[in-house]
C-alpha cells in the first residue's frame, strides 16, 4: 500500500469512529507532513553523501550564500538557523575538524572570532547545492507550472496564518 492509500484508510477509520469530525483537514495535513518527511529524508541523504549531517550543511550554506569572504560570526550564524549557541559550537567544532571552516579574528571585535569556509569547504557547497537545486527540481518535476504557482501560494497562506501569533 502506498503512502496516499495508507493516508486514506487512516482518514476511512476515523471516519468510521468519528463521523462527526472534519477529516478533511486530517487528510490534507497528513499529507503535507509526509511530503516534508520525504523531502527532508532526501536531504539527509544528500548531505552524508558529502560527509556531513543536515544541520552541518545549513552552516555551510548560510556561509557561502553570505558572499565573499563567506565569512560570519557565530553568533549570526546561530541567529540565521534560528538555534542555540550551544548547538553551533558543536556544529562548527565537526566542520572545523574537517578543514571546511576555519575560525578567524574578527575583523569588528579583537576579542570575538568569525567562521569562514575555507576553500575546500567551498567547493564542497558549490558542488552539494548545485546537487541539491538539481534534486529539488525531481521532487517537483510531477508538478505543473500552474501547480507550483497554487502550492506557492497556498503555503505562503498557511504559513502566514501559522505564524500569525
Amino acid at each position: 500500500m502506498d503512502d496516499n492509500a495508507r493516508i486514506d484508510a487512516l482518514v476511512q477509520q476515523w471516519a468510521d469512529q468519528r463521523p462527526d469530525i472534519d477529516r478533511d483537514a486530517m487528510a490534507l495535513l497528513a499529507r503535507l507532513t509526509r511530503a516534508a518527511e520525504l523531502v527532508n529524508a532526501r536531504t539527509d541523504r544528500l548531505a552524508g553523501d558529502y560527509g556531513v549531517n543536515r544541520g552541518d550543511g545549513d552552516v555551510m550554506f548560510a556561509l557561502r550564500r553570505s558572499g565573499e569572504p563567506y565569512r560570519l560570526s557565530p553568533t549570526s550564524l546561530a541567529r540565521a538557523l534560528l538555534m542555540t549557541t550551544g548547538t553551533m559550537t558543536g556544529r562548527l567544532d565537526r566542520l572545523e575538524k574537517r578543514g571546511l571552516i576555519v575560525r578567524v579574528p574578527s575583523t569588528h571585535d579583537r576579542r570575538s572570532l568569525d567562521v569562514e569556509l575555507t576553500p575546500e569547504g567551498k567547493r564542497l557547497v558549490d558542488e552539494a547545492v548545485t546537487t541539491h537545486t538539481a534534486g529539488q527540481q525531481e521532487v517537483v518535476s510531477a508538478l505543473t507550472s500552474t501547480d507550483r504557482a497554487d502550492l506557492d501560494r497556498v503555503t505562503r497562506k498557511l504559513i502566514a496564518h501559522l505564524t500569525d501569533d
